[in-house]
């Protein structure tokens, strides 16, 4: 063989790649990824500003002497709206009346709910499932629907411009989801708690409240949370039973704020705005524990 003829050098080859290893996203894919990610911060933001302006205004409106319809820093900070609120508007009335109604309600609700929602998990008898459904459905129904035959009963019954007709009205509306979400909860409860605590001698009825009721009190702080947050809200049910503005909630009052008169007073309907959230805020924080552990727990057994 010639030693002139030349060997063409061998291209070294690929190392190969490890077995789980990622490739390298090509360019256009990086891209495309990151126009993906900012226009979904662009929407996030936007929803954002969309929730935050409106209670922008509201707080910053409530402490402006000259509030409007704008967005504005006040010029010069002032209490006088929540002065005007406690003592010309009868801003304290409204507030007690809003706490009897929901703190009313509250009460019935969880005592009936407990009870109900015990029976219903502990008892098997025919047509259960079918009465917690049709329970269930009567909350699907728009309230605008049963407001001619609600009046009807309420006149017939004789709680129109009661605090007791109101709130069992209100506490009732509450009832379908507070009964399912304590149905659910109970569920979670072993049934060999109880029977342990039967062969100690102790009663049916002392075993549902001494044992298995205090471990069901997320689900009755959560069933409590509903209610009252329901009840604290509900504008509809007092604006067809309630026709005495001494009996009226802060609810109706904010509606008479707003169109009892030719220029509305932006600062004054601000500063009960502001008022009308702080009762649900606090009661939330104190029983979102409560309702974070029963929606983990309880609805497991629904």
């Amino acid at each position: 063989m010639s030693d002139d003829l030349e060997i063409p050098p061998t291209v070294p080859e690929a190392a190969p790649r490890a077995a789980g290893q990622p490739t390298a996203p090509q360019p256009g894919l990086r891209a495309r990824r990151s126009l993906a990610r900012t226009g979904a911060y662009l929407i996030l933001v936007a929803l954002a500003l969309f929730a935050i302006v409106p209670f922008s205004w509201l707080v910053l409106a409530a402490f402006d002497r000259q509030a409007n319809v704008f967005v504005k820093v006040p010029t010069a900070w002032t209490l006088e709206n929540f002065v005007n609120l406690f003592t010309n508007q009868d801003g304290l009335r409204l507030i007690v009346n809003s706490l009897i109604y929901s703190g009313g309600a509250t009460l019935v609700l969880v005592v009936v709910a407990t009870m109900a929602g015990y029976v219903l998990s502990r008892y098997s008898f025919p047509g259960r499932r079918t009465l917690m459904l049709g329970i269930l459905l009567i909350r699907v129904i728009p309230p605008t629907a049963i407001i001619a035959p609600l009046y009807v009963i309420a006149t017939s019954l004789g709680f129109l411009n009661t605090y007791y007709g109101v709130t069992l009205v209100l506490a009732s509306w509450q009832l379908p989801l507070a009964l399912w979400l304590m149905k659910g909860f109970f569920d979670t409860v072993p049934i060999q708690i109880e029977e342990a605590a039967w062969v100690d001698g102790a009663t049916r009825l002392k075993a549902a409240f001494r044992v298995v009721l205090p471990l069901a009190g997320p689900g009755v702080g959560a069933a409590a949370l509903i209610a009252f947050i329901g009840a604290w809200n509900e504008f509809l049910i007092p604006l067809v039973l309630i026709s005495d503005p001494d009996k009226q909630p802060i609810a109706l009052g904010l509606f008479r704020a707003y169109i009892s008169y030719t220029q509305v007073d932006w600062g004054f309907l601000a500063a009960l705005s502001v008022v009308y959230v702080i009762p649900a805020v606090v009661f939330y924080v104190v029983a979102r524990r409560a309702l974070q552990q029963s929606v983990a727990g309880g609805l497991a057994g629904t």
